[in-house]
């Protein structure tokens, strides 16, 4: 079953956020979104888990001119509080050709904030 529709789109929103360079530069704005447990499969194949993100993300070099999209946003509840989702984001680059990845998180209800606990993006090619 889909999640309704004040849930999913307060789920894009995260997932947004989590796209935008100050949001993914600042720690406490990354801890806020991930819960203690939070584990990613990473497109390199590495498994890291919410420290490891945090730094990553707060030692990422800007990439001026970079903008990150979501399209075919959609969601899946799993359980009570727990919700899949899973959409395509498009690097563009100027002047280069689109990164497409698919990506999934699980989100859950924890102490009535919603936390992501897992994600994995795959790069995919284009054709």
């Amino acid at each position: 079953m889909k999640a309704d529709y004040l849930e999913e789109s307060l789920l894009c929103e995260f997932e947004e956020r989590l796209l935008q360079p100050d949001i993914r530069k600042s720690p406490k704005d990354v801890m806020d979104l991930l819960a203690d447990e939070f584990i990613e499969f990473g497109s390199s194949g590495r498994i890291f888990d919410r420290q490891q993100i945090i730094k990553s993300l707060e030692n990422e070099p800007i990439e001026p001119l970079t903008q990150r999209s979501i399209t075919e946003f959609k969601t899946l509840v799993l359980a009570t509080g727990i919700v899949l989702v899973t959409y395509r984001v498009v690097r563009h680059v100027s002047g280069e050709q689109p990164v497409h990845s698919l990506r999934s998180s699980i989100w859950k209800l924890i102490d009535n904030r919603w936390k992501m606990i897992f994600h994995q993006g795959t790069l995919v090619r284009e054709s």
